[in-house]
């Protein structure tokens, strides 16, 4: 399935599942209600008729073929008591979908990223990082969505993207086995954490992890992908788990960037068992990956493209999701 945030021209937003190039709202305001309903995610597989389920639909907004919607099942209205709704995806604006994480822990599991960007300061690797799959928090106040102005970060000129993928957690959970850890994965989403290099320079000096540098901006979407439509770029399982998928960023329709999610050291479930250490995970909680290599200007070089300005268009593409695209302001 293809899960979705979603705002009408009344303004009213509601949780919604893809149906071609057509979304059928479900009795929810977000993606976070319906997640956090134990029944949620089973409410919205029956929202689609038997014979949608494993049916990779393309949307026309993604650049694919458009696809004859299938007729309104009437198993959501019965198991709510309400007549379903469904808008063409032309008709809505489509919000980030999570709107509001619970939290947000942004984590730097690709070696290629981490070694590339320590070797343009001068540095070598750092034995620990071997040792776990770190992460820091992030702002939850500042979520941006698909299609949506980012806002240039007063006082920065150094303004840089990061390329990456994020998994959002669909059931509660605390010291979670790795061998379990992806049954808590409720799908996958693309994820830029815009970064302003030069406030990040001066806030990595005091030792305590990313601060003003990370904090004003972090897009998300353009939709929730669930793990069962992914299954044919699987490989391996438990704390081995990858997927094969391009991921790719361009500028004004430049490319400047690209990788696949398999070259990540760190699965999700290696990352959940950790970030569930002592700690408790809720559904909606979002977990990123940390940049894939060659995803940000910090590892290309400004030689390979300066520092981004107010005007241009970022368009993030990962095989098998679709594409996130912002506009800075």
């Amino acid at each position: 399935m293809r899960l979705v945030t979603f705002q009408t021209s009344d303004h009213t937003t509601y949780a919604g599942v893809l149906r071609g190039d057509r979304v059928l709202a479900l009795p929810y305001p977000s993606l976070l209600e319906l997640l956090q309903d134990p029944d949620g995610l089973r409410k919205a597989r029956e929202a689609r008729t038997p014979g949608d389920v494993g049916k990779e639909y393309i949307p026309v907004a993604t650049g694919g073929l458009p696809m004859q919607p299938p007729e309104l099942p009437s198993t959501i209205a019965e198991i709510e008591g309400v007549e379903p709704r469904e808008y063409l995806l032309s008709e809505v604006t489509l919000l980030a979908p999570i709107p509001e994480p619970p939290t947000l822990r942004d984590f730097y599991a690709f070696e290629q990223h981490v070694k590339s960007a320590r070797a343009k300061r001068g540095l070598g690797m750092i034995p620990e990082w071997y040792e776990i799959p770190t992460f820091y928090f992030s702002n939850t106040s500042e979520i941006y969505g698909p299609d949506q102005d980012v806002p240039y970060p007063v006082g920065s000129n150094e303004l840089d993207i990061e390329l990456e993928i994020a998994c959002v957690i669909g059931r509660e959970g605390k010291n979670i086995p790795v061998e379990e850890a992806a049954d808590y994965i409720a799908g996958y989403t693309i994820m830029n954490d815009w970064s302003a290099r030069d406030f990040q320079r001066k806030d990595m000096k005091l030792n305590l992890g990313p601060g003003k540098g990370k904090d004003f901006a972090t897009s998300l979407g353009p939709w929730l992908v669930t793990s069962d439509e992914l299954a044919g770029r699987r490989s391996g399982s438990g704390a081995s788990e990858r997927y094969d998928m391009t991921m790719l960023a361009r500028v004004n329709g430049k490319e400047i960037s690209r990788g696949n999610f398999n070259q990540i050291y760190y699965s999700f479930p290696q990352m959940i068992a950790w970030a569930s250490r002592n700690a408790r995970l809720r559904p909606g909680d979002v977990l990123g990956s940390g940049t894939v290599g060659t995803g940000c200007l910090l590892e290309l070089g400004t030689e390979v493209h300066p520092w981004f300005q107010r005007g241009d268009v970022i368009e993030l593409e990962i095989d098998g999701i679709g594409v996130l695209r912002n506009r800075i302001v």
